[in-house]
């Protein structure tokens, strides 16, 4: 059975998660720093994770035939117009099993407005530790490091609250 939790209790798991992590970063603990990998977006654009250094920066795993990528894609939309302007880039990987052509129509039909690249071998999921479940999502900070990780649609309020914290931070 699942539990669901109330507005409040969820702004405070947040919070608790933003402190801890916060709390962590001041003591040094080890944050990983995101995999080096080499994007090849449907705009014909080729860029690498470093280049994404001095943003905060969404990579998402997702596929046209997974139900829950579809349906999160005007949220990851709408998150993407109203916060580039301050820094915040997002790349779209479709994995290996979609096809060129069926992720180039969704995109169009859905008026994309962030990168969205192809992994046609598989390479850019491993590097970034196999992921296998779609959706997958990483949020990085300005420096390149994996903040979060979230497996299927994220809390809403937490990744943006995670997502303003890490666009607030000085870039250094």
């Amino acid at each position: 059975m699942a539990c669901r939790m109330s507005l409040p209790q969820k702004i405070i798991a947040a919070l608790g998660a933003l402190a801890i992590g916060s709390f962590a970063l001041a003591l040094g603990m080890p944050v990983r720093a995101a995999p080096e990998a080499r994007f090849a977006t449907l705009q014909g654009e080729s860029l690498a994770t470093s280049d994404l250094r001095g943003t905060v920066s969404v990579i998402t795993f997702w596929s046209t035939s997974c139900g829950v990528c579809v349906a999160e894609m005007p949220a990851m939309a709408r998150e993407y117009r109203a916060l580039r302007a301050r820094g915040y880039e997002m790349i779209a990987v479709a994995v290996k099993r979609d096809r060129a052509d069926e992720v180039a129509a969704f995109a169009a039909a859905h008026a994309l407005p962030f990168k969205v690249a192809l992994d046609r071998d598989g390479e850019i999921a491993r590097r970034f530790g196999n992921v296998h479940v779609t959706p997958t999502t990483f949020v990085l900070d300005r420096r390149g490091r994996v903040l979060r990780r979230f497996v299927g649609e994220p809390d809403w309020d937490l990744f943006r609250a995670l997502v303003e914290r890490a666009l607030q931070a000085p870039a250094q």
